[in-house]
């Protein structure tokens, strides 16, 4: 058996980056001030309730969902002791980026569930998703993943050469567009594809594989952060990514090419498949 690995700190403390995380934290800072203020016992008790409604959410969810294999969990790891800040350039790339334990086993369930033996990752920032579907795809299947970043894939790559099922990834590093191109235009086609890139470009990815045959007929595709933080309803001034998913959105309900359906989980995942043609 080998030995546990040792505890890792956080270079600083993850911020709340889902509607329920957001929420939870409102409630608690508006708890702190009601009593602080002297709010009667009655309504203390209501919004502890609240609090607690939406704090315990999220670790339930970890709680209830199977675990992750130790090569994932080293991956969460590696990723969270890592200074994002120290990153070259002005990236913007944080840890709350990885997809985390029960997403990663939402997309290895839906891989399982469609038999994908051939996937596509748009956005792999650390790798964890493209890990967790690469354990599910068999050792007949890959993972073709894309990230624009060449340092953040080769942090990927140390932990995919840390497990068995990593040998079934192929890096792709370049603008994500230009390589669904180039897979396009070598025939590829994927049973599903998991979309997680620059918010700005969610449309033009749907639209290069809806418009060739990157997305088998049977093929599934899955949108993250499609709730993004809550900014599509909430009424306040979005962020550029906020616009950018509220946009998306209303493109993809208007769309006929395609049916689909949003998931509350985390901060949201859209499955999309598309609409086979009506027989002339």
């Amino acid at each position: 058996m080998s030995a546990p690995a040792p505890p890792v700190t956080a270079p600083h403390a993850p911020r709340p980056v889902t509607p329920v995380g957001i929420l939870a934290a409102e409630l608690d800072a508006v708890l702190a001030h009601a009593e602080a203020g002297g709010l009667d016992a009655a309504a203390l008790e209501r919004l502890r309730a609240a609090r607690d409604l939406a704090a315990g959410l999220d670790p339930y969810l970890e709680r209830a969902t199977s675990p992750e294999s130790p090569a994932l969990a080293d991956l969460a790891r590696r990723t969270a002791a890592h200074d994002w800040r120290a990153h070259p350039g002005d990236t913007g790339l944080e840890q709350e980026m990885l997809s985390g334990h029960v997403e990663g086993q939402l997309l290895r369930l839906l891989v399982h569930a469609t038999r994908a033996r051939s996937v596509l990752e748009v956005g792999m920032f650390t790798g964890y998703s493209a890990l967790a579907m690469a354990e599910a795809v068999g050792d007949d299947g890959r993972v073709v993943a894309c990230e624009v970043d060449a340092e953040v894939a080769a942090f990927a790559k140390e932990s995919f050469a840390a497990s068995r099922a990593g040998a079934r990834i192929e890096v792709r590093v370049g603008p994500a567009a230009d390589t669904l191109r180039a897979l396009a235009g070598a025939g590829e086609t994927f049973d599903l594809v998991f979309v997680d890139a620059d918010k700005a470009g969610y449309r033009d990815y749907l639209d290069l594989l809806l418009g060739s045959d990157l997305l088998a007929p049977h093929g599934l595709v899955v949108v993250d952060n499609t709730l993004m933080q809550g900014q599509p309803w909430r009424g306040t001034t979005p962020t550029a990514n906020g616009a950018a998913v509220a946009a998306f959105n209303d493109a993809l309900a208007a769309d006929p090419r395609v049916e689909q359906v949003l998931v509350p989980l985390r901060d949201g995942l859209t499955l999309v498949r598309r609409v086979p043609e009506e027989p002339r």
